[in-house]
């Protein structure tokens, strides 16, 4: 028997980031591995205790808004979302993926993870050349410290000679 053949969608634009997490929503998580948000939630809270804090975790009434503020969501009461979404980190929706026990949702794990990673290693290559720049940036300060004496001391040299003030020769009363 052949195996089915999955597409692999550009999942990075559903990953977000929320306290300080990079996750994806329960509704993201659904529609990539191919089953519909009511039945993905239910598999989930079946099977809550494979899912530590650190796994999954329940937007808040304020990060919900803040999410329908940016994205065109349907209120509720209009046949919209009326629960809170869940977010799943990496390892969450791993998890999902082995809760769901599908061929889609097996197929598909492996892109998710593979686009968590890809995440990291982006912010690992940022985080690194944001040392270095600070790094050239404190050089600059203390070099831009440096031209500021040696210009003043070179001022004085690049008057022109009738300006430079003349020397007194002698004694004088008022010195």
């Amino acid at each position: 028997m052949e195996k089915p053949v999955f597409l692999a969608p550009d999942i990075h634009p559903v990953i977000r980031t929320f306290r300080a997490l990079k996750v994806i929503l329960d509704s993201d998580l659904a529609a990539i591995y191919g089953v519909p948000t009511f039945r993905f939630n239910e598999a989930v809270r079946r099977n809550i205790e494979k899912f530590p804090g650190d796994f999954l975790f329940q937007l808040t009434k304020q990060e919900y808004q803040t999410l329908t503020s940016q994205f065109a969501i349907s209120k509720t009461g209009r046949g919209g979302r009326r629960t809170l979404p869940w977010a799943f980190t990496e390892h969450g929706t791993l998890q999902a993926a082995n809760i769901l026990n599908s061929p889609a949702a097996s197929a598909m794990s492996v892109y998710v993870i593979r686009a968590f990673i890809r995440l990291r290693d982006e912010f690992a290559v940022n985080a690194t050349l944001e040392k270095r720049l600070a790094i050239i940036e404190k050089t600059l300060i203390s070099h831009d410290t440096k031209l500021r004496d040696v210009i003043q001391k070179i001022r004085p040299l690049l008057l022109p000679p009738n300006e430079v003030p003349k020397r007194r020769i002698g004694f004088h009363a008022d010195d």
